[in-house]
């Protein structure tokens, strides 16, 4: 609704200053309607107000103040009818318009519009969408990290199966090298129980299995507390991401969280009502650490596996190839005792065939027990050598080569018996010799036996195994400790 000037009479009873009082409440009061009206700016006012306040001229009884504090721009109302059709054009169609500056919105009209409430309303939900979808992403990156340690964890407990078959196979070992050790010392003899190259063998494999199966538990203890950590941070991890998770029932699965192809938002800043919390980046943290500590552990227990399936390999092949060694040194004097038995044997029989003939040439030198069997020709004094000696310087020595042949004979005699005496007694130590060894061989050729069916090559999978026999390090150091266990036994023998 338009406000119209009325016209004044163009006759005055009153005083002047009654009127000039009445004229600058009515401009007063224009020049507020034109500066409050809706959609204008207030740089130009109504041409109605100004052709209205042009009817009201005042006049100028005081000097200039009044005048020029009610004085109206001659600009403002001579551009009536530009503002005019100004005004049309940039009129709002509501009361209560906003004009855009730059990137920010301000209200012109002193109250808001009427769809205030609505606006509200979606500014509120804009920024709750924006807040969950952002939560979205760090729960997103919270499950993504906790599958990873998931898939860590698995990948050590894998690890862990193979320590544990490590340590159970070491464990076999060493049972096996304790029968081993009880085997032999049932060889028969006294001389075979003595400590050999293959006790040796056997002390120098023990004690390498059991500073292998301390390491291996050692390692086994770090793996099973590394698990733990694990299981702690995917707990934290979770955890987290269930929290986060409370703000996102509303939201669709297949909100904006980020795909498994897409490359995760980085987190740095954490703040207490934002949506990465600074619980959420330490789980975060010390969830990569860990996985950086559990590679590393892995592959630390991969090399202690590499190594100790090649020492204990080579462990057991030295062993192996002592017994073996030890079975054929023991196979070659069996065979050289065999020989020399069957030769003492013979020579024993020869032996007893020459005494056989002492004995029956000390006898014929001795002579008949009985007087009355000797006969004639054979008594010193038959007549023949009566009448020899009847002359002096005439005797016989017959009797002198008789008894000094008795003698030799006697002698010979008893040498040949002591000779037979020590050809049987060394007989008998030959074959009992040749019975231990054929014992101790066959102890050890049961040590052996036992040793290659104890021992499960399957315990452990093939491809450590490969990496323990391509490895030329472990392959260097198990030939040197066998050649100073060698050596070691060398200098014991």
């Amino acid at each position: 609704m338009q406000v119209h000037s009325v016209p004044l009479a163009s006759v005055t009873i009153g005083p002047q200053s009654w009127h000039d009082r009445t004229v600058r409440s009515i401009r007063r009061a224009e020049r507020l309607v034109s500066q409050t009206w809706a959609g204008r700016s207030g740089t130009c006012s109504r041409p109605r107000a100004c052709s209205a306040m042009a009817r009201f001229p005042l006049k100028r009884t005081d000097g200039n103040a009044e005048a020029t504090e009610d004085k109206i721009p001659q600009e403002e109302c001579g551009g009536s009818r530009d503002c005019n059709s100004k005004n049309k054009m940039l009129r709002p169609q509501t009361a209560g318009g906003m004009l855009l500056s730059g990137s920010q919105r301000t209200l012109v009209a002193p109250f808001p519009p009427s769809s205030f409430r609505e606006q509200c309303a979606g500014t509120s939900i804009a920024v709750a969408t924006e807040y969950m979808r952002r939560v979205r992403e760090v729960e997103g990156q919270l499950r993504r990290e906790a599958g990873k340690v998931t898939q860590e964890g698995i990948k050590l407990e894998k690890e862990r199966g193979y320590l544990e078959k490590m340590l159970q196979s070491l464990r076999s070992d060493l049972t096996v090298n304790r029968r081993s050790s009880v085997e032999r010392t049932r060889r028969p003899s006294t001389a075979e129980t003595e400590k050999d190259g293959a006790d040796y063998l056997l002390l120098y494999e023990r004690r390498e299995l059991a500073e292998l199966k301390q390491e291996l538990e050692g390692a086994l203890r770090n793996t099973v507390m590394q698990l733990q950590a694990l299981g702690e941070s995917s707990r934290q991890l979770l955890d987290c991401a269930s929290e986060r998770a409370c703000v996102l029932d509303l939201l669709p699965h297949s909100g904006s969280a980020g795909g498994h192809g897409s490359a995760a938002q980085a987190f740095t800043k954490a703040d207490p009502v934002s949506p990465f919390t600074p619980e959420c980046k330490q789980a975060l943290e010390s969830s990569s650490l860990a996985v950086t500590q559990s590679q590393q552990l892995r592959e630390t227990i991969r090399q202690m596996l590499t190594s100790g399936i090649g020492r204990q390999k080579a462990a057991h092949r030295a062993v192996n190839d002592g017994l073996v060694k030890k079975i054929a040194e023991t196979v070659d004097l069996q065979q050289n005792l065999t020989l020399m038995s069957a030769a003492t044997r013979q020579a024993m029989f020869r032996k007893q065939r020459e005494l056989n003939c002492i004995r029956h040439s000390y006898g014929r030198a001795q002579g008949p027990e009985y007087s009355g069997d000797i006969l004639s020709r054979e008594k010193i004094d038959r007549p023949l050598v009566q009448v020899y000696q009847r002359h002096p310087g005439t005797k016989l020595p017959e009797a002198t080569h008789l008894v000094q042949g008795s003698a030799s004979l006697k002698r010979c005699l008893m040498s040949s018996e002591s000779e037979l005496a020590r050809l049987q007694r060394t007989c008998l130590v030959l074959l009992d010799d040749l019975h231990g060894k054929r014992a101790a061989a066959q102890v050890d050729a049961g040590i052996v036996h036992m040793r290659r069916q104890q021992v499960d090559k399957r315990a452990m999978p093939s491809v450590l195994q490969q990496g323990a026999c391509r490895s030329p390090c472990a392959e260097l150091i198990c030939s040197k400790r066998r050649g100073h266990v060698v050596n070691l036994v060398c200098d014991e023998n």
